[in-house]
């Protein structure tokens, strides 16, 4: 039986807050994917690993493992490993056994990755406000955009 006007209930405020929140994401990551693409031949889940891995050291907990690197960028672990795979290929980063423990491997940014990532940046940041500037206009996404901008560092 079809629902008419009177019998049809609003979604809880939580599941619409989600659908927002899932909606926003989906903008965002298929504007930076396009713009990534299209200057510097990355995917938005490749310049994540690329980001991510740029921020190691080698002090204690410096180095992340394929299993850190999978929570890290959000994807499982089998993904994860292809991705490296692909990025290991192009010279943008590399595999090493854990001096100190043989079953752990992590990965390093080689040099050909920083830089591209250094040239990545930029545009990730302008398709980012560009999303972002976008999605302000819908009216249901305008309080998500204002979350995330919120938490930007004042300088």
């Amino acid at each position: 039986m079809p629902q008419t006007p009177q019998t049809r209930q609003n979604p809880p405020a939580m599941a619409r807050g989600w659908c927002a929140l899932s909606s926003l994401h989906g903008r965002i990551e298929t504007h930076i994917e396009r713009a990534l693409q299209a200057a510097h031949g990355l995917s938005v889940r490749e310049y994540s690993v690329l980001d991510v891995l740029s921020y190691q050291h080698d002090g204690d907990g410096g180095h992340l493992q394929m299993h850190q690197l999978a929570d890290a960028v959000v994807l499982s672990q089998s993904a994860t490993t292809r991705l490296v795979g692909r990025l290991e290929d192009r010279g943008l980063l590399s595999r090493y056994i854990c001096p100190t423990d043989r079953r752990g491997i992590y990965t390093d940014v080689s040099e050909a990755g920083l830089r591209l990532l250094e040239e990545a940046r930029p545009t990730n940041e302008t398709a980012l406000r560009e999303a972002l500037g976008e999605a302000a206009k819908r009216p249901e996404l305008a309080p998500l955009v204002a979350a995330v901008e919120a938490l930007e560092p004042s300088v």
